[in-house]
């Protein structure tokens, strides 16, 4: 086998082995999240007295800082490359309505998408970029 070969295989083995570890530390962060909670949650039946309003409170405090902890763990366990992962700019979605000027062969159209994606406009299934002049095959009536 080709030197190449042979390094990229490695590369891919390490890959996996540092996924499988990254996934077993998030089950660990994730189960001690749930045995807090589970044990905060029997704390608080068991505790339940005839203070309510103190013992919610309590409860919420107690389960507010379990959450600050585990989250701290999971950061953790996720490393910094973790935002690498995360597309801000995904969660942008806007709505264009098509008028004579932008896309005017999807004016009435059911099948018109129109929502934009991180800046980048989804006309519709058919023609994602839209169609070139006013008289579009697919065309249908807004229901």
């Amino acid at each position: 086998m080709d030197d190449w070969q042979e390094q990229w295989w490695k590369q891919v083995e390490k890959t996996a082995a540092d996924m499988e570890n990254f996934l077993v530390d998030v089950e660990k962060a994730t189960e001690s999240f749930v045995e807090d909670i589970g044990e905060n949650v029997n704390s608080f039946l068991s505790d339940f007295g005839f203070n309510l309003a103190e013992e919610v409170d309590t409860f919420i405090d107690n389960v507010v800082d379990v959450i600050v902890t585990t989250t701290e763990e999971i950061d953790a366990a996720l490393g910094e490359d973790w935002n690498n992962f995360i597309d801000d700019d995904f969660t942008n979605v806007s709505f264009h309505t098509p008028s004579v000027t932008s896309n005017p062969a999807c004016i009435n159209c059911a099948n018109y998408h129109g929502q934009s994606y991180n800046g980048n406009l989804l006309v519709c299934a058919m023609h994602p970029e839209g169609w070139t002049d006013d008289n579009c095959p697919d065309w249908e009536k807004e229901s």
